[in-house]
């Protein structure tokens, strides 16, 4: 994609409705993430203790996200008995002054030389740029080049329970597929 397209001002993003979001712009972010906690907590009759470890993990998620340029976190619970960690999805802006976004293939070569073996790197196009698609087993990350070479917009999945090779991982794919800029 050609760094002298404008960039876009917002991007858009078919989630399917029953992911609960959770806007990391706003400073009630956490309210919201303990009412995802407490909800799928009753309906699954997890303890205290596990309701605790869901919550201590998933609010780290989200302020290490935070820190590093996250807008959304989308959780599922992948299975209405289960009282492990959702499937999430956060989506961050990784920003670049103009026309300074490495290009994908240097990307792939520094996320393959980070990530290491376990993880499988490949380089490719969506609707919305030029794309370096990370996996391992149970996550999937989308690093899309961003129109005039701004940065990128990551969309780092995690789906702990089914793994990214099952139905859950070509959902992602669909996912990541949808995004487009506005």
């Amino acid at each position: 994609m050609s760094d002298t397209v404008a960039p876009p001002s917002d991007y858009r993003l078919l989630v399917p409705r029953d992911w609960f979001r959770v806007d990391l712009t706003q400073e009630r972010w956490r309210g919201r993430l303990k009412t995802f906690v407490d909800r799928e907590a009753a309906d699954s009759g997890a303890s205290g203790e596990t309701r605790r470890g869901i919550w201590t993990t998933l609010r780290n998620t989200a302020e290490a996200g935070v820190a590093q340029g996250a807008l959304e976190f989308f959780l599922k619970t992948e299975s209405p008995q289960d009282s492990a960690c959702p499937a999430s999805l956060l989506v961050s802006l990784l920003p670049t002054p103009p026309g300074l976004a490495p290009d994908v293939a240097d990307l792939a070569g520094t996320l393959a030389r980070r990530r290491g073996s376990g993880s499988r790197i490949t380089t490719g196009e969506l609707p919305a740029g030029d794309t370096v698609r990370a996996a391992t087993d149970a996550t999937l990350d989308f690093h899309v080049r961003m129109p005039g070479g701004v940065g990128y917009l990551v969309l780092a999945f995690s789906v702990p329970l089914s793994g990214t090779e099952g139905p859950m991982g070509d959902l992602c794919d669909a996912i990541a597929y949808s995004l487009r800029w506005v």
